[in-house]
């Protein structure tokens, strides 16, 4: 079976991605409660026994829960995280303690690969927001039948792109991009000038337009074709889909790609997709240094 991308959830309310591989399932945060979880892994035909770890971006309370970080210590799955956001855990989360006493608390550091399984690795890069520290990850994957090789770029919440995310996700067959807000929307809505002045600077949240500038010059510079784009994290108030996705489909007109455009949704999954990949399983980057993480490979029920 080839590896599985849904995103869960994703909005202001709770932001969710879910990659499922034959041995190995990850959560890309979890910032929904585990009621809400089952129903939506269901809807991939996974439930909770197929999760084995948790990486989370940024400690913004739409991107963790409290009753999931419980759960997560009932069902022994480990949670990645970067330092910083332990020493902000350890503040502001009474189950994090919790979590850290079960071992199950795990680090990954900037730049840096990290190893989940000998067919699974996450490079961590650090984007500017107004939760610091702040990650994307790029994964990289093979699959084992047939040695084909895929690549997924992950960006929830950043103000602005960078030189160095362009280089990290070109050639990725799967993007999930932030397409926040329509800018006129933005600067229209009742919201306090504080409150706007914040999405709309360097360390808020990307505009459908900086998202789909970006993609552009990433189609530009990409050696392979992306697959799929996801949009993710509409402000329900200062977006709709429907401008996210003219958007969307006009800058992949231009740039003649016949990507699949998705647009991921606060109160229900997107359809699921596989990650293809191609025969270059041997040549995939590892300009950095690699870490091993210390992951149980399976739980109860997936063996």
């Amino acid at each position: 079976m080839p590896a599985q991308f849904t995103v869960l959830a994703s909005g202001s309310s709770g932001n969710s991605a879910f990659l499922q591989m034959p041995d190995f399932g990850l959560l890309i945060d979890c910032g929904i409660g585990p009621r809400v979880f089952s129903e939506r892994l269901a809807a991939t035909n996974a439930k909770w026994p197929n999760i084995s770890a948790v990486i989370l971006t940024h400690t913004h309370s739409d991107h963790w829960n409290r009753p999931t970080f419980s759960h997560l210590q009932r069902l022994r799955i480990p949670l990645i995280i970067h330092a910083d956001h332990a020493r902000y855990f350890e503040q502001n989360s009474s189950e994090f303690p919790t979590l850290q006493k079960a071992n199950l608390v795990r680090y990954f550091v900037e730049g840096q690969s990290l190893d989940l399984t000998p067919h699974l690795s996450c490079r961590p890069i650090r984007v500017s927001h107004d939760s610091d520290p702040t990650f994307a990850f790029r994964l990289d994957g093979t699959n084992t039948e047939t040695g084909c090789s895929w690549s997924l770029g992950y960006a929830s919440d950043l103000g602005h792109t960078t030189p160095a995310l362009m280089e990290a996700f070109a050639g990725v067959e799967v993007l999930a991009l932030e397409f926040n807000h329509d800018v006129e929307l933005q600067r229209r809505s009742r919201r306090t000038q504080l409150l706007i002045q914040r999405v709309l600077g360097d360390r808020g949240h990307l505009s459908n337009e900086q998202a789909a500038a970006f993609v552009q010059q990433l189609l530009a510079v990409s050696p392979e074709p992306l697959r799929h784009l996801f949009q993710l994290h509409l402000s329900r108030e200062c977006n709709r889909p429907e401008l996210a996705q003219s958007v969307g489909r006009a800058m992949l007109l231009e740039c003649s790609h016949s990507t699949n455009l998705i647009t991921a949704h606060q109160d229900r999954s997107t359809p699921t997709i596989s990650l293809v990949g191609c025969q270059r399983s041997d040549t995939r980057m590892r300009s950095k240094p690699v870490v091993r993480a210390s992951l149980q490979p399976s739980l109860p029920g997936m063996e």
